[in-house]
């Protein structure tokens, strides 16, 4: 049946080394769905302004991603502007956020989208990711991500939804300003405890680190010699981490081990573009070939 999405859809004006790019289609649960429509039917929730291009509608619509739920709202569509600096790829400079009609925003899902059994949480909102999850009757696997700023201005929202997920994506910065830890492993028990059974600590160039119950396993990135663009990456990650999980339809070890490489080998193709460039043309045999090196990288002699 597919799964479902609630996030962000931004315009995303970006300035990296490789260059200057405006109002490129953008966000938590556009970037999400562009790596999950690899693995599983996505439905994706949100909203946009009447400013929102048409274009970019159609574009999703053409890659298969459901936008039945993503409402049209009078007002201006959540835009950012950001750069990253030559000396430090994986940490964006925020110049502008514009929230608009993110503002007043409550998500609605068709009767269909009610009944579905996967759901992912990306980044918005603790408050307007819980009404979301109030929506659906039986969800059967949940995952949740968040930022730095839900961190600080809404951590109670956060920690009450935290116990209703089964899944918590977030970065090793995230991790440790949630717990108060140094270490980001030290980190993850302490989140685990506070709700989710899986545990996923994004460490950007520097892999990804999961904790089960009684499993724990890290996977270094896929090497990139030029990063064009970060943003997105660990959306990107996200999206084709839990879109596995889902076609899988379990979570068990030997499964999020095979869900952690799909995310990391996805997400090594979005840093090699602006916006999209790279991941809405992707395929899963381009996927799968990147997959086999990423495995003769990591394989012991």
């Amino acid at each position: 049946m597919g799964l479902l999405v609630l996030g962000t859809v931004a315009l995303d004006s970006v300035k990296t080394p490789s260059g200057l790019k405006k109002n490129m289609l953008g966000g938590s649960a556009a970037h999400f769905s562009m790596s999950a429509r690899l693995f599983d039917d996505v439905h994706m929730v949100g909203v946009v302004g009447k400013d929102f291009p048409k274009v970019h509608l159609d574009f999703l619509k053409r890659k298969n991603i459901n936008i039945s739920s993503v409402t049209l709202a009078d007002g201006k569509t959540f835009r950012w502007s950001g750069e990253y600096k030559p000396e430090d790829l994986n940490s964006a400079i925020t110049h502008d956020t514009q929230l608009g009609v993110l503002e007043s925003y409550v998500p609605q899902l068709t009767e269909q989208q009610k009944n579905m059994g996967h759901v992912f949480l990306a980044n918005l909102a603790p408050a307007v990711q819980e009404k979301l999850l109030r929506l659906v009757k039986k969800p059967s696997m949940v995952g949740l991500d968040t930022m730095n700023l839900w961190i600080n201005i809404a951590l109670k929202d956060l920690k009450r939804l935290m116990k209703n997920v089964d899944l918590m994506v977030l970065n090793d910065g995230e991790a440790k300003m949630l717990t108060g830890e140094r270490n980001a492993i030290a980190a993850a028990k302490v989140i685990r405890s506070m709700g989710p059974g899986i545990v996923v600590i994004k460490k950007g160039e520097h892999g990804v680190y999961v904790l089960g119950g009684n499993f724990h396993f890290s996977y270094p990135a896929y090497p990139i010699a030029r990063v064009v663009d970060p943003t997105g990456a660990g959306d990107t990650f996200a999206g084709g981490f839990f879109g596995y999980l889902s076609k899988s339809k379990k979570m068990d070890e030997k499964t999020l081990r095979r869900a952690a490489v799909y995310g990391t080998v996805v997400a090594s193709f979005n840093v090699e573009g602006f916006g999209m460039g790279r991941t809405a043309p992707l395929t899963m045999k381009e996927v799968d070939k990147r997959l086999k090196e990423y495995h003769h990288f990591c394989a012991f002699a």
